[in-house]
């Protein structure tokens, strides 16, 4: 498939069997690099309440973290995500011996610490992740591998054909897409199993943020991450018009409300936070007044006499007027203040668990309330859910 048809619309979804009161179940996965272990407890904790996703979409680390579990059976998905986790984080904050890491918890220590840790980790790379570029890419010609980014990623390849079954993701028992975008057009992508062999590359490319790593080439075209364009699959997964009452699990890395900064170090955090966040209301909103327009043309078109009902423009907008109904549940992380601006590359155990557990209490406490799992009851609804972002209200019609 092309890059401008990946770009249109996505293949509509099929029905799958699920455990809840929807015809599909989609989760959703944002960029956000050591912050990806939030959505590992997530998923975790939707697994241990039977709600397993039909169709799973990432962007950079989120796509690896969807590899794993498209590319697993059920009951050992947990396992290889716990597997990765713990061999790209650290066993000791920056070098300190757990002892005086566990001893320093006040946020001004705790900040000291995580630096430290973000440090090393760029000094000395992230085991089965990726390493330091030597000689580094400023020493090297231009052209030359190696010349256009700091790191090289070769590593996740083998780590990826060990923790992921492609065959299976292949084999479409769950559907699976992540994005990236064309270095050469500026196109965004997707690469999805309904059109495409997925392989690892597929999923590097998504994960192949600039200059810290290098253009990923597939079939002759180079990628790089897909959160350069968007960092959240959600305008893809909305665009594949299938008809289907649907469960969407949006959990998002970046928040994209905050406080205003008091620092330059305030500030380098707000930016990513604004950069990379999700422009999920956004998508949500335009996507809800694409389904009020439908809903006002069925019940118009339930009026119009049987030959103006016939007219060809008529039948075009009928079939683009499904009935469908959708709950959309954000699941947003709300980092600690003293992660600071380097807490995507922070890799430490201890932050990697407290993410971790971040991630399922969070999805925990969004499965506490019932009506995230109750579809809507009026053709084209739109219900969105957000009960982990302390200024939103918890449920919009």
């Amino acid at each position: 498939m092309s890059n401008r048809a990946r770009k249109a619309v996505a293949v509509p979804e099929k029905v799958k069997p699920t455990a809840t009161a929807f015809e599909s179940v989609a989760l959703l996965l944002q960029g956000g690099g050591a912050l990806g272990a939030y959505q590992a407890g997530v998923y975790e904790a939707l697994l241990d309440a039977n709600v397993e996703p039909t169709w799973i979409a990432g962007i950079s680390i989120g796509a690896i973290n969807s590899a794993i579990i498209a590319g697993n059976p059920r009951e050992t998905r947990c396992a290889r995500l716990r597997e990765f986790w713990e061999m790209v984080s650290q066993p000791h904050d920056g070098g300190w011996s757990s002892y005086w890491s566990d001893m320093l918890n006040g946020d001004a220590a705790r900040g000291w610490v995580n630096q430290l840790s973000a440090g090393e980790i760029m000094a000395k790379g992230v085991p089965g992740f990726f390493r330091p570029r030597l000689p580094p890419p400023f020493l090297m010609p231009a052209g030359l591998a190696g010349a256009t980014s700091w790191y090289d990623t070769s590593a996740l390849k083998p780590t990826l054909e060990r923790l992921v079954d492609f065959d299976r993701i292949n084999s479409k028992t769950m559907r699976f897409s992540v994005g990236a975008v064309n270095v050469r057009t500026g196109n965004f992508a997707y690469f999805d199993n309904e059109a495409d062999v997925i392989r690892p590359e597929h999923v590097m490319a998504s994960g192949a943020l600039p200059p810290a790593f290098d253009a990923v080439e597939i079939d002759g075209e180079f990628y790089w991450d897909g959160g350069m364009v968007s960092n959240t699959p959600l305008d893809w997964v909305l665009s594949a018009r299938s008809d289907l009452d649907t469960l969407i699990f949006q959990v998002d890395l970046w928040s994209a409300q905050g406080v205003l900064p008091r620092d330059l170090s305030e500030v380098a955090v707000r930016m990513k936070e604004v950069q990379f966040s999700s422009r999920t209301r956004a998508a949500t909103d335009g996507f809800e007044r694409i389904q009020t327009l439908r809903a006002a043309f069925n019940e118009l078109l339930a009026q119009m006499p049987a030959e103006l009902a016939a007219t060809p423009q008529a039948r075009l907008l009928a079939e683009a007027s499904d009935p469908a109904v959708y709950n959309i549940v954000q699941l947003v992380y709300r980092s600690a203040t003293y992660e600071g601006q380097s807490k995507d590359y922070e890799f430490s155990r201890r932050t990697m668990e407290e993410h971790w557990a971040a991630g399922r209490r969070d999805a925990l406490l969004t499965l506490s309330h019932p009506e995230v799992l109750t579809p809507p009851t009026a053709a084209h609804s739109v219900r969105t859910f957000d009960f982990t972002t302390p200024s939103s209200s918890p449920a919009k019609d």
